[in-house]
């Protein structure tokens, strides 16, 4: 890189360490003002901490001293990132923040009444679980150099099979399992338009969501809308599944040790999709045909067959997420049911990287949002649920304009690769 070029790029990065110190300044300033001075001396909020069948004694709280306390936290790495930056802490820093901003933003949304903290972040976890699987569904294609816009269609079909399946064998098994193969075989049919026939990805995808889409709609219509079969879209739902000693582990053990199989099963796929991708040589492969095919097929790499099996195994995990919908959240088939969700796996991907673990942090972003807005509006918190709703979105808005920095994806991500 030229001189004259990391010049550039310095100043370019002086410049959004300044902004960002800004944002964090005025997030302070709003809290203290919107906030703390808008709420009486002396008011409370009650945090419960009890779920699960475990109790523990709730936590009740000063607003005002809560608030401004959250602020100063605020203010000072405001101050921080102003003088000197973070580096590579920077997007750990930002979590910290918006964390921060969050807490404050419910100590004041529930004074006077009690937000059990314990239930909302299992809601958190449980509408994460769909996003973080879609989320790596495209960090397993796009890492071997295939674009997947299709995650919203193989969500509806493997919501759609799961039903069916689960209903018609009495199994919810093997829905899940019927869900699974339906993703892979979208997927294959992806790999096949885009790896053999090198169709544009972009419409491939496209063309596969809005496929699934229309069928499901009129499967849906034509059969599980007829009272004739109306057995067909009962499969009822993974019940709760409480860990023996971790489950009655205070705070944590309602969380992560009482759930339902989707939600072992994601932290299991995290894992095991990370360590392989980053530890293992099959993960080398693939991450070397994202990067530069040219270079992984003189070294012996089967270029299209590591990219085919990428694609099948990120459309095996959209098709349990889409499963999910039906088998472990509503226990029902119901028309466009995903309502784009696939796409904001999709963001959720690009926020975190093309990496499982960051894919998961920005799933749970999101998962927040929408749990945030259902607990808030029983509440009656005087904070337009729409506001909370759209924080999110203008956080990602924020990475991908490059506030924090650019996201880089895979080198050949979308490229054709032709045999010579």
């Amino acid at each position: 890189m030229s001189t004259a070029a990391v010049a550039v790029q310095r100043r370019v990065s002086f410049t959004r360490s300044r902004v960002l110190g800004i944002v964090y300044l005025l997030i302070a300033a709003f809290s203290v003002w919107w906030y703390a001075l808008r709420t009486e001396a002396g008011q409370e909020t009650t945090f419960g901490l009890s779920g699960g069948g475990v109790e523990v004694p709730d936590l009740a709280v000063p607003v005002q001293v809560t608030v401004v306390i959250l602020a100063a936290v605020c203010a000072f790495l405001g101050g921080v990132q102003l003088v000197r930056g973070f580096g590579r802490r920077t997007y750990v820093v930002l979590g910290v923040v918006v964390g921060v901003f969050i807490l404050a933003s419910l100590t004041y949304a529930a004074r006077g009444k009690e937000l059990n903290m314990v239930a909302l972040v299992n809601s958190t976890i449980l509408r994460s679980v769909p996003l973080t699987l879609g989320a790596m569904s495209g960090v397993l294609s796009e890492r071997a150099g295939v674009i997947n816009i299709a995650i919203e269609g193989m969500f509806l079909a493997g919501a759609f099979t799961g039903s069916l399946m689960g209903s018609a064998t009495g199994s919810l098994w093997i829905g899940l399992l019927s869900a699974v193969v339906v993703g892979a075989l979208l997927a294959w049919v992806l790999a096949v338009l885009a790896i053999r026939y090198q169709v544009d990805q972009i419409v491939a995808g496209v063309v596969i969501t809005i496929f699934a889409l229309g069928i499901t709609s009129y499967l849906s219509a034509r059969i599980l809308g007829d009272p004739e079969f109306q057995h067909l879209n009962n499969p009822g739902r993974f019940q709760v599944v409480k860990i023996p000693l971790l489950g009655d582990i205070p705070v944590i053990g309602p969380i992560f040790f009482q759930n339902n199989v989707f939600v072992y099963l994601m932290f299991v796929l995290i894992v095991l999709v990370h360590v392989a991708l980053f530890r293992t040589r099959w993960g080398l492969r693939v991450r070397a045909v994202g990067e530069h095919p040219r270079a992984a097929d003189t070294v012996g790499i089967r270029v299209l067959f590591e990219r085919y099996r990428s694609v099948i195994y990120g459309g095996m995990m959209a098709g349990l997420g889409g499963a999910f919908f039906t088998l472990g959240s509503v226990g029902r088939f119901d028309e466009g049911m995903t309502a784009g969700r696939g796409f904001i796996a999709l963001a959720a991907m690009i926020f975190g990287r093309w990496t499982p673990i960051g894919a998961f942090g920005a799933a749970l972003v999101f998962g927040l949002a929408d749990a945030l807005q259902s607990r808030l509006a029983i509440l009656g918190a005087p904070i337009p649920s729409e506001f909370l709703l759209m924080a999110p979105y203008l956080a990602t808005i924020l990475v991908v304009a490059g506030v924090v920095g650019r996201a880089r994806p895979p080198a050949a991500d979308g490229k054709p690769y032709v045999k010579e």
